[in-house]
């Protein structure tokens, strides 16, 4: 009977302890923030989405797909993000083996040696020694009764798999770099392209104008004129050239390449993706991979704040050591047995503040962690709204500026046609349409570069790049 109702008393206690822990631990629930309409101004309801399409496919240049993959393979900080992943796979290795109960072995020899001293005085003293050896193993489990070990270990597993998302978030940004650096790089190209052009005809003006002075139907002034144009378009160049210089080593850290020359071809064989389709915003939570990120990092604050809350409970510490004596080392195997075993619960009462310090650490902490989570689904909606709406106005500037750059050629035609026929314009007047036009050229090859961006811009929010 007392056997019987010591096994009802440990059935009971042991339900009690786990009807108790499932209070103390919590488990993670995601926290409910709003992802629906995240796109401004925008009516998409296709669930088609930009973000799944492989890079390759949205970059049809070969050159710069050769770029990206050199890249993906040698970029130090995408290694950095991929050690950062075998360092937490390390902590999370230890944390799922917590539970099991810690093992020692041990060799252990003494000597004791003591002197006795005869009736008759210190010549009759002699000497008593007293040999021991021990060989034992020690054992040492703490019972997880209130679930913090299970925590810990839940918290590890989060904070891998935030490695994982961290790494992924390295590898679209990276994608998205190269792309932009490489647009920036032919823009360039093209501007001083037209640079160039425009300074081949300013050349041309100052023949012009010489030979309608030697004519008598020009002045010096328009030659002296046509002379500072060409220089203050020759000056644009060097500024252009070390613009192109500096995109390249740019494009040469991101690959880990020295800083060199890039390989590339022109703007006008780039092919922009002309549908763009963001999906549904809530799709973000699944494609962007900073804010699994975000959310990862939540999780492992949230079961740290579970493991905080188990040191106000106590704790249960089983330990049992067992071994073999003798009184020496070559007899160890006949020696004697010993054993122990001793189970002990810990109650903290007062520990200078220190767990309550823990758990409101840990408190601040998540909600640390939530805003950021929260914040990083907004910032994502901003980044896809922008994008979508940048592309938009580039092809609206396209649009126009194709318009702006025809009248603008028109009109420099024309008025070089009335410098050299008649007389009701001047070089000023030529020299101010083609600075008009000059101009207007230039910033084509910005709406170009921005309409380009852009796509690359949408793809990155949306979380491309790294399927």
């Amino acid at each position: 009977m007392k056997t019987k109702s010591k096994l009802i008393y440990i059935q009971v206690l042991f339900a009690f302890i786990t009807i108790s822990s499932c209070k103390v631990s919590q488990p993670y629930v995601r926290p409910e923030v709003d992802a629906h309409n995240l796109f401004r101004d925008s009516l998409m309801s296709d669930t088609n989405s930009n973000a799944l399409l492989p890079w390759r496919k949205l970059f049809a240049d070969t050159i710069l797909q050769k770029i990206i993959q050199e890249g993906i393979s040698n970029n130090l900080n995408l290694q950095n993000a991929v050690l950062k992943i075998a360092e937490a796979e390390a902590s999370m290795k230890q944390a799922k083996v917590a539970n099991l109960p810690s093992l020692e072995a041990g060799l252990n020899a003494s000597r004791t040696q003591s002197s006795v001293t005869g009736s008759g005085g210190g010549t009759n003293a002699v000497s008593n020694s007293n040999d021991q050896t021990q060989a034992f193993l020690n054992v040492s489990w703490e019972a997880d009764i209130w679930g913090k070990m299970n925590s810990l270990k839940k918290r590890s597993v989060a904070l891998f798999f935030q490695s994982n998302a961290s790494k992924r978030v390295v590898e679209t940004r990276l994608i998205a770099s190269i792309a932009n650096y490489y647009y920036l790089l032919l823009a360039y190209d093209k501007q001083l392209e037209i640079t160039r052009q425009t300074i081949e005809n300013r050349i041309s003006d100052i023949e012009t104008n010489k030979r309608l002075f030697q004519a008598n139907m020009g002045t010096a002034a328009a030659i002296v004129q046509s002379e500072a144009s060409r220089y203050a378009a020759e000056i644009s160049v060097p500024d252009l050239e070390q613009r192109i210089r500096e995109t390249e080593n740019a494009i040469s850290i991101l690959i880990s390449r020295p800083p060199g020359a890039i390989e590339r071809n022109t703007l006008a064989d780039q092919v922009p993706l002309t549908m763009l389709q963001a999906g549904l915003s809530t799709h973000l939570l699944k494609n962007r991979p900073d804010i699994q990120e975000a959310e990862y990092g939540f999780i492992a604050a949230f079961e740290n704040t579970n493991a905080a809350k188990t040191y106000f409970y106590p704790s249960l510490v089983i330990t049992a050591q067992g071994g073999l004596y003798s009184q020496t080392l070559k007899s160890i195997f006949n020696g004697s047995f010993f054993y122990s075993l001793t189970g002990g619960l810990t109650q903290p009462l007062f520990n200078k503040r220190e767990n309550k310090t823990r758990y409101e650490t840990a408190r601040a902490k998540q909600r640390q962690a939530f805003n950021t989570y929260h914040q990083t689904i907004l910032i994502a909606g901003q980044e896809v709204s922008d994008a979508l709406f940048s592309h938009q106005q580039s092809l609206k500037k396209q649009e126009l500026r194709k318009l702006e750059i025809d009248a603008l050629e028109k009109s420099v035609k024309y008025t070089k046609s009335l410098l050299l026929y008649g007389n009701s314009t001047n070089y000023i007047d030529v020299l101010s349409s083609e600075q008009r036009l000059l101009t207007s050229q230039l910033e084509g090859v910005d709406d170009k570069l921005q309409q380009l961006q852009s796509t690359v811009y949408l793809y990155s929010a949306l979380g491309g790049g790294w399927q």
